[in-house]
């Protein structure tokens, strides 16, 4: 019986990095998920859903307000419960607790604390993908967005992104899940996505005992 791949991928970035489009590059490459005949239902998902408003680009488990710091935390707990019942598949996420935490402290000053939510996910073999790009690329990668973006205004500030970018730079580094970061100011999704691969693969983070 051939080995089982279950990848455990938390991919964080600020806007523009490019995360979706590598995350869905990840969902389809050989060497993480197998070969694939067919296309069927990815284990993808993302704490930028805006599931606690009924309104297109509402809040959600990075942007809530502080009155639904309870809805948020609940949801994490499920979530993490969710992959400790399925632990021997795979889950590739497009930004989680680090966006989480990034944007609360830039936005209300408060830090939740997710040392517990970490503490969970290590035993389960989840490895930490910090996607990153120069300052002087993300004007390039904001013209390119706006080409197929429904919600161009949440590109006007650039500024704030490489602010945001700092920061979460700092909160990954303080990380207690294994991590790598790629620099993605060339635009090379294939390029970052071996690059992710061959790290997944060096740490173990392909498979579980």
């Amino acid at each position: 019986m051939s080995t089982k791949l279950c990848p455990k991928i938390i991919l964080e970035g600020t806007r523009l990095t490019l995360k979706t489009e590598i995350a869905f590059s990840l969902n389809e490459h050989p060497r993480l998920v197998g070969p694939r005949r067919y296309r069927y239902h990815s284990p993808l998902i993302s704490a930028e859903w805006c599931a606690f408003t009924n309104f297109p680009w509402g809040r959600g488990l990075i942007n809530f307000e502080p009155q639904e710091a309870a809805l948020a935390l609940e949801t994490y707990q499920t979530w993490v419960r969710l992959f400790e019942l399925q632990k021997y598949y795979s889950w590739i996420i497009d930004r989680f607790h680090i966006s989480t935490r990034a944007y609360q402290l830039a936005a209300h000053q408060a830090d939740y604390d997710f040392t517990w939510l970490e503490q969970r996910l290590l035993p389960l073999g989840f490895h930490l993908v910090f996607l990153s790009r120069s300052p002087d690329s993300f004007q390039a990668a904001r013209a390119a967005r706006l080409q197929v973006s429904g919600n161009p205004s949440q590109y006007d500030d650039l500024e704030k992104f490489i602010v945001e970018q700092k920061l979460m730079q700092r909160l990954v580094a303080a990380s207690a899940l294994p991590s790598l970061t790629v620099d993605i100011s060339d635009n090379q999704i294939p390029a970052a996505v071996e690059k992710i691969v061959d790290w997944l693969e060096q740490t173990g983070g392909l498979t579980m005992d």
